[in-house]
C-alpha cells in the first residue's frame, strides 16, 4: 500500500489536479493483476499515446496552415499594392478565426476530474507521485487555478495542445527575430544617428516605463474605489506593466517605410529605437522583478532596494552585452583561422549554432538572451561576415531572414489564437482605457522632450513632422506579448496580459493601417534613394570641402557620425578588424615594431595580396591594385598600404588625399560607392616624393 494521499500532496497541486491542469504518465507499477487486465491497460495506454500524438500533429499543422495562408495573402496584397493592412495584422486576423473555431466548434474530449483537499502542505511541488491502486503516476505542475474557476476549466484537449509554453517564445521564436535585427543593421544611418537612438532607447524607455507605471497605479486605485478590483495589484506590478508595454515593435510602419523608401534618417531612428528598446524593456522588467524591499511591506518604496534594482539593470545589460560581443568575436576567430570557408555547409551550420547558443548561454548564466543575441548579431555582421565564403554569406542572410519572417508571423498568429484559447483572461474596461491613455502620454513624454534636447546638439534637426511620425509609430508587438505571457500566474499579471493583447491588436490594425495616410499628411519624403541625404537646411552645417554631391554626402556622413563611434572607430579599423577578419591594414603597419612576430601571426595573408575582397554593402572597400589611387569628385582615395595608416598623398592636380583611416570610416558607413566604375572616376598615378 502506498502512503496516504493526504500526506503526500500539497493543496494547490490537488486543486490543479481537480482543474485538469496536470498531465499524467505512468512511471512504474507495483502489486499484482491478472494477465488479461494488464493487456487491456497497455492497449488503452497505447491508444491514449496515439491520440495525443495525433492531436500534437493537428495543432502544429494548424499553425503551418495559418502561415501558409498568410504568405499567400501577403503575395496577393503585394500584387495589388494593398498597404492598409500589414502581414502581421493579417496573421492576427487568421489566428482569431482559427481561435473562434477551436473555441466554439470543437467538442470537449475529457471529463472533469474529482477535486481533493490537502491541508498539510503550504506550497505546490513541480512534480507529484500519486499512488492509485498500487500504481504510481507522475504529474507536472502547470499553473494555479483560482477557486472560483475550478469547475469552469476548459476540458478541450485540442485547446490545451495549441496553448504553448511561454518559454517556447523566448527560447525558440525570439532569438531569430532579435538576431536578424542586429545582423541586418545598416551601419551608415544607424551610426550617424547613434546618439539620438541611444537616448530614445535608454532614457526614453525608462521615462515611458515610469510614467505609464505611475499613471496605471492611479488607475488601480480608482478601480479599488469603485469596486472593480477583486484581488491584489501592487505598485511594482504597475511598473512591470509599464516596462512590458514600453517595448515598441513598429514592424508594420518599418515595412511600409521600406516599401515606400521613406526618409532614411526617420527609418534609422525608428528602427534603431525599436531594436535597442526591446533589449532595454526586458532588462528593465527583470530589474523591477528583482526589486525586493525589506520589512513587512514588500511592495513599498525602499531606497536600498531601488539602487539594488538599478545595479541589477546595469549588471544584466552589461553582462549580456559582453557575452554577445565575445561570442561574435570567438566565431570570427574560428572562421578566420580555420579552413571552414572551404566547406560552406559546415561554415553556415557553425555560424547558426554559435549565434543561437548566445541566447541560451546568456539565459543559463542569469543574463538576458535578447540583449546578448542582439549584440552578437551586430558583432557577427561587423566581423564574422567578412570571413565567410560567398555561399555562406548568402545563406546566413537568407536563413535568418526566413526564420525572422516565420517566427514573427507565428507569434502574431498565436496572438489572435490566444484571445480565445487562453483560459485566464481578465478584461477590465477601466484598466484597458487607462492603459491606452497612459501609453499615449508616456509616448508623448518620451518623444517630444527628448527630441527638443537632442536638437540642441544635432546639426541636422529632428523636425516636427519626424517627431509626430515617431509618436504615431509607437506600435506594440511580439516583445510586449512575449513579456506579458511569460508570467500569468497571478490576478494582476493575467489582467496585464489581456490588456497587452488588446493594445497590440489596436496598434497593429489601426496605427499600422494609418501609416501611409500619416506619411502623406505630415509631408514626409517617400521614394528616397537610401544613399541620398535630405537637402541641407539653415540649421545644418555647411560643407567645407568638395563641390560635388558625392563629396557633400561623404562629408555629411563624416560630420554627423556620433563622436563616440568615431572615437572608437580608429582603434577598431587599425587593430580589431585586422585581428578578427581578412580586412583592414596589416598589423605590421599599425603595431609597434617590437610586436612584429605577433603582427605577422595575426595578420591574414589576404590582407597583403588582396585576394579576399569584401562585398558586403556596409563593409570596407579595398582596391585590388595597391599602387592605384581613385578620385571621386574632388577627393582622392589611395589604396597603397605602404604609405601607412595615417599618411596623405597628393594627386597630379595638387589635391591632398585623406588618411586611410578616414577613408575606411567613410567606406564602412556606406558613404563611398560599392563598385569601381569608369564614370566619374579618374585614375591617378602616385607621385614620387622627391621634394
Amino acid at each position: 500500500m502506498g502512503l496516504p494521499l493526504r500526506c503526500r500532496l500539497p493543496v494547490l497541486s490537488l486543486l490543479l489536479l481537480a482543474a485538469g491542469g496536470l498531465r499524467a504518465a505512468e512511471r512504474s507499477s507495483s502489486g499484482s493483476s491478472s494477465g488479461s487486465s494488464s493487456a487491456m491497460e497497455e492497449l488503452a495506454t497505447e491508444k491514449e499515446a496515439e491520440e495525443s500524438h495525433r492531436q500534437d500533429s493537428v495543432s502544429l499543422l494548424t499553425f503551418i496552415l495559418l502561415l501558409t495562408l498568410t504568405i499567400l495573402t501577403i503575395w496577393l496584397f503585394k500584387h495589388r499594392r494593398v498597404r492598409f493592412l500589414h502581414e502581421t495584422g493579417l496573421a492576427m486576423i487568421y489566428g482569431l478565426i482559427v481561435g473562434v473555431i477551436l473555441r466554439y466548434g470543437t467538442p470537449s474530449t475529457s471529463g472533469h476530474d474529482k477535486p481533493f483537499s490537502c491541508s498539510q502542505e503550504d506550497r505546490p511541488f513541480t512534480t507529484l507521485l500519486v499512488n492509485v491502486s498500487g500504481k504510481f503516476f507522475e504529474y507536472t505542475l502547470k499553473g494555479e487555478i483560482s477557486p472560483g474557476k475550478i469547475h469552469n476549466v476548459e476540458q478541450n484537449d485540442m485547446l490545451r495542445k495549441v496553448t504553448f509554453d511561454p518559454e517556447v517564445f523566448f527560447n525558440i521564436l525570439l532569438p531569430p527575430i532579435i538576431f536578424h535585427a542586429g545582423y541586418s543593421l545598416k551601419k551608415r544611418h544607424f551610426f550617424r544617428n547613434l546618439g539620438s537612438i541611444l537616448a530614445y532607447a535608454f532614457l526614453g524607455t525608462a521615462v515611458s516605463c515610469f510614467i505609464i507605471g505611475n499613471l496605471m497605479y492611479g488607475v488601480v486605485k480608482l478601480m479599488k474605489l469603485v469596486g472593480q478590483l477583486s484581488d491584489k495589484f501592487y505598485y511594482t506590478d504597475c511598473l512591470l506593466f509599464g516596462a512590458i508595454i514600453s517595448a515598441t515593435d513598429p514592424v508594420t510602419v518599418l515595412a511600409i517605410f521600406n516599401e515606400l523608401h521613406a526618409d532614411v534618417d526617420l527609418y534609422a531612428l525608428l528602427f534603431g529605437e525599436s531594436v535597442l528598446n526591446d533589449a532595454v524593456a526586458i532588462v528593465l522588467s527583470s530589474s523591477i522583478v528583482a526589486y525586493q524591499p525589506t520589512g513587512e511591506n514588500t511592495h513599498a518604496f525602499d531606497a536600498a532596494a531601488f539602487f539594488k534594482s538599478v545595479g541589477v539593470f546595469l549588471g544584466i545589460f552589461s553582462g549580456s552585452f559582453m557575452m554577445g560581443a565575445v561570442t561574435g568575436v570567438v566565431t570570427a576567430l574560428v572562421t578566420k583561422f580555420t579552413k571552414l570557408h572551404c566547406f560552406p555547409l559546415l561554415e553556415t551550420a557553425l555560424f547558426f549554432l554559435m549565434s543561437w547558443s548566445t541566447f541560451l548561454l546568456a539565459e543559463a548564466c542569469g543574463f538576458t538572451g535578447v540583449v546578448a543575441v542582439l549584440f552578437c548579431g551586430i558583432t557577427q555582421a561587423h566581423y564574422t561576415y567578412n570571413n565567410l565564403s560567398v555561399e555562406s554569406r548568402s545563406r546566413t542572410k537568407q536563413l535568418f531572414e526566413v526564420l525572422h519572417f516565420l517566427a514573427e508571423n507565428f507569434i502574431f498568429s498565436y496572438m489572435g489564437l490566444a484571445l480565445f484559447t487562453f483560459q485566464k483572461h481578465i478584461f477590465s474596461p477601466v484598466f484597458i482605457i487607462g492603459a491606452f491613455i497612459a501609453i499615449f502620454l508616456g509616448r508623448a513624454a518620451h518623444i517630444y522632450p527628448l527630441s527638443f534636447l537632442l536638437n540642441l546638439g544635432r546639426r541636422h534637426k529632428i523636425s516636427w513632422n519626424f517627431q509626430h511620425m515617431m509618436m504615431f509609430s509607437g506600435l506594440r508587438g511580439a516583445m510586449a506579448f512575449a513579456l506579458a505571457i511569460r508570467d500569468t500566474a497571478t490576478y494582476s499579471h493575467q489582467m496585464m496580459f489581456s490588456t497587452t493583447l488588446l493594445i497590440v491588436f489596436f496598434t497593429v490594425w489601426i496605427v499600422g493601417g494609418g501609416t501611409t495616410p500619416m506619411l502623406s499628411w505630415l509631408n514626409i519624403r517617400v521614394g528616397v534613394d537610401p544613399d541620398q541625404d535630405p537637402p541641407p537646411t539653415n540649421d545644418s552645417f555647411q560643407v567645407l570641402q568638395g563641390d560635388g554631391p558625392d563629396s557633400e554626402r561623404r562629408n555629411r556622413t563624416k560630420q554627423e557620425s556620433a563622436w563616440l563611434f568615431r572615437l572608437w572607430y580608429s582603434f577598431d579599423h587599425n587593430y580589431l578588424k585586422p585581428i578578427l577578419t581578412h580586412s583592414g591594414p596589416p598589423l605590421t603597419t599599425t603595431l609597434p615594431s617590437w610586436c612584429g612576430l605577433i603582427a605577422r601571426c595575426l595578420t591574414s595573408p589576404q590582407v597583403y595580396d588582396n585576394q579576399e575582397q569584401l562585398r558586403e554593402e556596409d563593409s570596407d572597400f579595398i582596391l585590388n591594385d595597391g599602387d592605384l589611387t581613385v578620385t571621386y569628385g574632388d577627393t582622392t582615395i589611395t589604396a597603397n598600404g605602404s604609405s601607412g595608416p595615417h599618411t596623405a598623398t597628393t594627386s597630379l592636380d595638387g589635391r591632398r588625399t585623406k588618411s586611410s583611416s578616414e577613408e575606411a570610416l567613410e567606406r564602412d558607413l556606406g558613404a563611398a560607392d560599392h563598385e569601381v566604375t569608369s564614370r566619374g572616376t579618374r585614375l591617378v598615378f602616385p607621385l614620387e616624393d622627391n621634394a
